[in-house]
């Protein structure tokens, strides 16, 4: 992960486990977060998932996930994105300052997202990331993966992937199997294939509890 912490005014280097920018260190506009204004909870969690998704996507990504939680007086907003050739630590940078940007014009114009100060976190997702949607599959393929199909558990190996089915190697046996009849799979980690996975795959992530959005 790569980024920008505006409230430590540092770059962290490359590698580094935290991808961080946006208006980290905003100043509270002096709305009490319990304030009855926030009855309105629920539609600034859709308007703030709105505008992440909407730059997310014109950047040529995927929103996979947007969670917030609350560490100390600052909240954490992480968001998680992925794309066909992957994200580079460059692009997740420059997506950080892109997200930055997009929620300040936002709040500018009608008012604040969230509460109080805010840290955005931005990062690909990990390869314990469960594959859920037929993207995910298909940006796999290649890779061992575990999978309850029906009653089974299976581990094959991912060769192809469309709208709609997946096919698996296993144990030499090729089998097709449609979205609805699988589980979220799970990729192996292969010992012997450890250079191929990118180097944020094999950061400790940190362990903080949060709240998805």
């Amino acid at each position: 992960m790569a980024g920008r912490d505006r409230a430590a005014g540092r770059t962290p280097a490359r590698g580094e486990g935290r991808a961080s920018s946006g208006r980290s260190a905003r100043e509270s506009t002096g709305r009490d977060a319990r304030d009855p204004a926030d009855a309105d909870l629920t539609a600034r969690r859709a308007q703030l998932r709105g505008v992440i998704g909407q730059a997310v996507s014109a950047a040529g990504y995927d929103l996979e996930e947007l969670a917030v939680s609350r560490v100390g007086r600052r909240h954490v907003v992480r968001v998680v994105v992925d794309g066909d050739e992957g994200v580079s630590l460059d692009a997740v940078a420059d997506l950080s300052r892109d997200l930055s940007a997009a929620l300040d014009a936002e709040e500018q114009a009608r008012g604040d997202l969230i509460a109080g100060e805010y840290v955005l976190e931005v990062s690909s997702p990990g390869v314990d990331r469960p594959l859920t949607q037929p993207r995910h599959w298909r940006r796999n393929v290649g890779r061992l993966v575990a999978v309850r199909a029906g009653g089974d558990r299976l581990t094959g190996r991912v060769t192809g992937a469309d709208g709609d089915r997946v096919t698996l190697d296993v144990a030499g046996a090729v089998r097709e199997f449609g979205y609805a009849d699988l589980g979220p799979g799970r990729v192996q980690v292969e010992f012997g294939r450890l250079d191929e996975l990118p180097d944020e795959d094999l950061l400790d992530d940190e362990d903080e509890e949060e709240d998805e959005e």
